[in-house]
């Protein structure tokens, strides 16, 4: 387990923690990103947990109607838009200068990660609910949902996992500060989930936005939304991959589908020895909590 790429690099990471290079600067910096980076993160997963649970019918939101459908409608195109953007050449740029002094490229994944979580936390904190309510679970119908909403955000972490701890939670660009070294993302990943589809992440976040026990017009509008997102995005980051890997990807493409498992007995024989070794810029934030 410990030789483990998945869990290598964050153990890595903490072992830098134990004795930091000196610069008091520099150690405040980290620490202080770390801890705005992880209390937002948290902020942002819980409202997502609890205002889908219920449908998007309880927030914090309250425009008044029916201006509240574009400010709703905005809350949710943010997100994609500028989630995306950032991934791209100028939006990485972007990022390297919100953070001033020197430091701003280590910090790239944490900078990256605070972002999205913001995004995140707006979107579902700041809803303004219709107050209507279609469909509601009862007895064991409301439980088989609960269940199937619960292994579907234990998917989305497995998969999160599966594609480096360290970038998804937006560590590694603060724990690489706080030892002082280059920040060193995971290859692209291929173990665990993704040796089933592409893009676990995507499929995961699409079911926790389908499994939920309430159903109401903001939950369907929502849910729409940002399936039509998971399910076109990742072709961006794809692009990214077959640029700078080229053939490698273009076997792990052909080998491993997108979106769908095959069925069993028809995975290729060539997928069990796909290697994982893959060059990726220093500082160049891949967070799928995104992406």
């Amino acid at each position: 387990m410990l030789n483990d790429p998945r869990v290598d690099g964050m153990l890595t990471l903490l072992r830098g923690l134990t004795r930091p290079p000196c610069g008091l600067g520099r150690i405040a910096l980290a620490l202080g990103t770390g801890v705005l980076c992880h209390l937002v993160f948290a902020a942002a997963v819980l409202a997502m947990i609890t205002a889908m649970f219920f449908g998007m019918s309880r927030s914090l939101g309250t425009v008044p109607w029916p201006a509240a459908w574009i400010v709703n409608a905005l809350l949710v195109l943010q997100f994609p838009l500028v989630h995306s953007f950032l991934l791209t050449k100028t939006g990485r740029k972007l990022l390297v200068h919100l953070v001033p002094g020197r430091y701003g490229a280590t910090l790239g994944s944490t900078t990256y990660a605070i972002i999205a979580s913001f995004q995140l936390l707006a979107l579902f904190a700041l809803w303004t609910p219709s107050g209507i309510i279609w469909w509601q679970a009862q007895g064991s119908a409301f439980w088989a949902l609960c269940l199937a909403y619960g292994c579907a955000w234990l998917l989305l972490m497995k998969a999160g996992f599966d594609a480096g701890v360290e970038v998804q939670s937006g560590a590694l660009g603060w724990m690489s500060l706080m030892a002082n070294i280059r920040p060193v993302f995971p290859d692209m990943p291929t173990r665990g989930l993704f040796r089933v589809i592409r893009q676990p992440i995507y499929v995961a976040f699409a079911l926790t936005l389908w499994t939920v026990p309430v159903w109401t017009p903001d939950q369907l509008a929502l849910a729409v939304c940002l399936s039509a997102y998971c399910l076109l995005a990742p072709r961006l980051k794809e692009r990214r991959f077959a640029r700078s890997i080229g053939d490698r990807f273009a076997w792990y493409r052909q080998e491993v589908p997108y979106c769908l498992p095959r069925l069993p007995g028809r995975v290729p024989s060539g997928h069990a020895r796909l290697s994982s070794a893959v060059p990726v810029k220093a500082g160049e934030p891949q967070t799928e909590r995104q992406d």
